[in-house]
């Protein structure tokens, strides 16, 4: 009995030393451990009396609540409470020839601390802090923290023992080591890893990028799989990816490469409901032609997927010209007025790449502007970089990153055949991706630039580098399949830089999941 006594007394010393009490440690150590042996003597009396079911000891004042109950013969429950705040004990006695390890769990309700002693099998596996051993083998007091606020503890001393759980922190760990946008694609065509949606399943797809619908008869650009080197990133399950957006708005930003992978993550989320009526669209097509705003809600889980069109990131602005006229010109310091309807969002996916490629832009005769002046010759590149630069400094004066993610996606590849897109250029007829990376692109600079940027930030920028990864997809553009069959006319623009959906786009929407767990992001 003393060595029992000996070593809860010693573990109350430990837990009042790492828990935050809603009292003083040091005028009421004495007292705390005092009243507590106290009513274990009435315990253990009371126990040795066959007729005592129930009883215990209870000390009242104006102000404070001390109870002590034994409300069945083998449990001893304590229980303290202070200005609304109370701290509860349970222990269990077991017999004398089986060994008790005795875990200590927190948990934070309201204004309500709870603190529960409660017997562990001996077999289990042991990642607590601070083990105190007692002299004997009848009993074992085991201090095992479980909350983050109790104190700091590396991630292997929390390993969790759900099997589920267990699968998921590997998981996790194994991502944290893995550069995930460094691999290859792989055939997979087993029915065990069926596609986010059927072709031809979401009614949510512009035609452009239903090259099902359009009548593409090749499906074999559906079959390939990302597979980074060193690790696998997880299969995006609609249902996990609704419940770590409960509650939150998650907002794309950018060009229509960005409203590619919008669609595609719509569509998966969809498909992942029993009842899809239950999604439904916040804004339409009408929003969208005079606002660029886009969005779905998804009812039962309370949450949005937004696409908000910002081609430039910064703001388009014509400028009156020296003939009564207004030209337009891109203002650089800028960021597109549009800002105002995302700056709350729990997550951001914000890109832009193609547009600086266009003629006026790549040109930069009298179109880029900075207050009120109009270089008359500006190199895209360092055009691009001012133009990060603004949203850079937007970010980091309006982002709160405690509870915002930021991202940023990478430029996604074109893969147009003798020319640009409005100069004969085409990628139809091709069916299978490169294979060998001789005739990849360099790196583009616009990515090297933004790599740049995103390191002078204070606000975390989490980068999804899809670059390589989509230089090898030569075979999963819409290229003539972004109209249907009676819509094609000889001659017309192939469409070589977006993609077929289902396609490309739903592994960049598995690489943002991958990323989320990675950055700590859950319910």
């Amino acid at each position: 009995m003393s060595i029992l006594l000996k070593n809860i007394h010693s573990l109350l010393m430990e837990v009042s030393r790492n828990i935050s009490w809603p009292f003083s440690r040091s005028r009421t150590h004495v007292f705390f451990v005092s009243l507590f042996l106290l009513g274990l003597v009435s315990y253990m009396s009371a126990r040795n009396s066959p007729a005592v079911v129930g009883g215990g000891i209870t000390t009242i004042t104006s102000s404070t609540r001390i109870i002590f109950s034994n409300i069945m013969s083998s449990k001893f429950i304590f229980n303290y409470t202070q200005n609304n705040q109370t701290i509860s004990f349970e222990y269990t006695h077991q017999n004398q020839t089986q060994n008790s390890s005795i875990p200590v769990e927190e948990t934070h309700k309201n204004s309500t601390n709870s603190v529960q002693l409660k017997p562990q099998n001996s077999t289990m596996t042991n990642f607590s802090s601070v083990q105190l051993k007692p002299q004997n083998s009848t009993n074992s007091v085991q201090l095992k923290p479980q909350n983050s606020t109790m104190a700091n503890f590396s991630s292997d001393q929390l390993k969790p023992q759900n099997a589920t759980a267990a699968r998921k922190f590997s998981l996790i760990e194994n991502l944290k080591s893995c550069d995930i946008f460094n691999g290859r694609w792989v055939l997979d065509d087993s029915k065990q890893n069926p596609a986010a949606y059927e072709p031809g399943s979401c009614p949510f797809l512009d035609d452009a990028f239903n090259c099902f619908k359009n009548g593409r008869p090749d499906s074999d650009y559906l079959k390939l799989r990302w597979k980074p080197h060193g690790c696998q990133i997880p299969r995006l399950k609609g249902q996990d990816m609704l419940e770590m957006l409960r509650g939150k708005r998650l907002v794309f930003v950018g060009d229509s490469l960005n409203r590619n992978m919008w669609e595609s993550l719509v569509c998966t989320l969809r498909n992942s409901l029993t009842d899809k009526n239950k999604v439904f669209e916040v804004s339409g097509k009408r929003e969208f032609r005079t606002q660029g705003f886009y969005s779905f809600r998804f009812q039962d889980y309370n949450c949005s997927v937004e696409f908000i069109r910002s081609p430039f990131l910064v703001q388009e602005w014509k400028m009156p010209d020296m003939v009564g006229g207004r030209k337009e010109t891109l203002r650089l310091d800028i960021l597109q007025k549009s800002s105002l309807k995302y700056q709350d969002a729990d997550i951001l996916i914000f890109n832009t790449a193609h547009w600086w490629t266009h003629e006026k832009t790549s040109q930069g005769k009298d179109y880029y502007q900075v207050g009120n002046h109009v270089y008359h010759k500006l190199d895209m590149a360092e055009a691009y970089t001012k133009a990060l630069r603004t949203w850079a400094q937007w970010v980091d004066s309006n982002i709160d990153p405690l509870r915002t993610r930021v991202f940023f996606r990478g430029y996604s590849a074109s893969h147009f055949r003798g020319g640009q897109w409005n100069a004969g250029g085409s990628c139809d007829g091709e069916t299978e991706p490169i294979k060998n990376d001789n005739y990849l692109v360099p790196y583009p600079q616009m990515m090297s630039i933004l790599e740049t940027v995103i390191k002078e930030m204070k606000t975390p920028v989490f980068y999804l580098n899809i670059t390589r990864m989509t230089d090898y997809r030569k075979d999963a553009h819409p290229s003539i399949y972004r109209q249907p069959a009676t819509q094609r006319k000889p001659g017309m623009f192939q469409d070589c830089s977006h993609w077929c959906l289902p396609g490309v786009p739903d592994t960049w929407n598995e690489l943002l999941y991958a990323s989320l767990l990675k950055s700590g992001f859950s319910t």
